[in-house]
């Protein structure tokens, strides 16, 4: 079964390798960057300042902390303790991929990009009103193009995104949850 999967992997891999063009190799780029998102990052906190009012003490202090989950378990405890190469430092692989943003530390599972942005995009998906429907299906179109583009740059293979995105979304749903209740208990006229 596990043999299935990394063929797989591997065939999606270098089907999504393989549309490389100039053009999509800076788009792709774009995605994976994480300063690039910086600014968009900053207005999203100012938003949700500006949204929540006094809950943003509570708020803010969680969704940071998902993310930040999210990033440090992936990155120091399933990468090395796995030790699963990245697609780019695969002996038999990095040859035949097109790398068009260098390759990144040497181990790839689970990509942190996925948990980060997955994290960030379920806990917004959580504590948003309804009304906010078009902000939530932005953050989830940004998520799943970040991670694609993790696969595209052959930085991971799919299940290390998957598994990231999982962790990501886990991480978000309980510390969302534990936003509402607090907010339930503490600002309760405000909800």
């Amino acid at each position: 079964m596990i043999e299935l999967l990394q063929v797989l992997d591997r065939r999606l891999l270098l089907a999504a390798n393989d549309q490389h063009s100039p053009l999509l190799d800076k788009w792709m780029i774009f995605f994976s960057e994480r300063f690039v998102w910086f600014p968009a990052y900053l207005v999203l906190l100012m938003a949700l300042v500006y949204l929540f009012g006094q809950r943003a003490r509570l708020l803010l202090p969680l969704l940071l902390f998902s993310v930040a989950l999210a990033d440090s378990i992936s990155s120091r405890f399933f990468k090395p303790f796995f030790a699963r190469l990245r697609p780019c430092h695969d002996p038999e692989l990095s040859a035949t991929l097109n790398l068009a943003h260098g390759c990144g530390g040497q181990f790839g599972f689970m990509s942190s990009h996925a948990a980060n942005s997955f994290a960030l995009t379920v806990f917004l998906w959580q504590v948003l009103p309804r009304r906010y429907w078009l902000a939530k299906w932005l953050t989830l179109v940004w998520a799943i193009l970040l991670s694609y583009s993790r696969i595209y740059l052959a930085a991971h293979y799919l299940t290390d995104v998957v598994a990231g995105a999982l962790l990501g979304s886990l991480l978000a749903w309980g510390c969302a949850t534990l936003y509402k209740r607090g907010a339930a208990r503490w600002w309760p006229a405000a909800i």
